[in-house]
């Protein structure tokens, strides 16, 4: 009974990871295209892509200008891709490695960019180490 019980509660957490870093990355995206809504609303970070763009480059501020549109779209497509796979569960190892490389990334440059309160506040670091945690708990496929 307790071996199915860890098991169950296993398999269970998997998918709650798996949903949750999924949701967060497409959530996110949703934000900086206006999905969530205007500035102002009710938790929406961004609301439009400008000041998206314009986040990305405080983040960002090592690069030269002509390279924070690129960073910002990167970034945006590498959540969209990572939250789709998450959600689906496609190659459940790699893409969860690769949510917290993105995710370890994204605190630094936060850390770097803002303190490191910034990232802690926002729970970038445990959403990584949740990332990487889920990477070593998955199957790949």
């Amino acid at each position: 009974m307790i071996r199915f019980a860890a098991g169950t509660l296993r398999t269970a957490a998997i998918v709650f990871v798996r949903v949750a870093l999924g949701a967060a990355f497409l959530s996110a995206v949703a934000d900086r295209f206006g999905i969530w809504g205007e500035v102002g609303d009710p938790n929406v970070a961004w609301g439009s892509w400008d000041r998206f763009e314009a986040y990305t480059a405080t983040l960002v501020w090592y690069l030269p200008a002509m390279l924070v549109p690129v960073a910002a779209w990167t970034a945006t497509l590498a959540e969209a891709l990572l939250g789709a796979a998450l959600l689906i569960g496609v190659k459940l190892r790699e893409v969860a490695l690769a949510s917290g490389v993105l995710l370890t990334i994204f605190a630094l440059s936060m850390a770097a960019a803002m303190g490191v309160k910034a990232p802690l506040d926002f729970s970038v670091f445990t959403a990584a180490a949740a990332a990487f945690y889920l990477a070593t708990e998955s199957r790949s496929g």
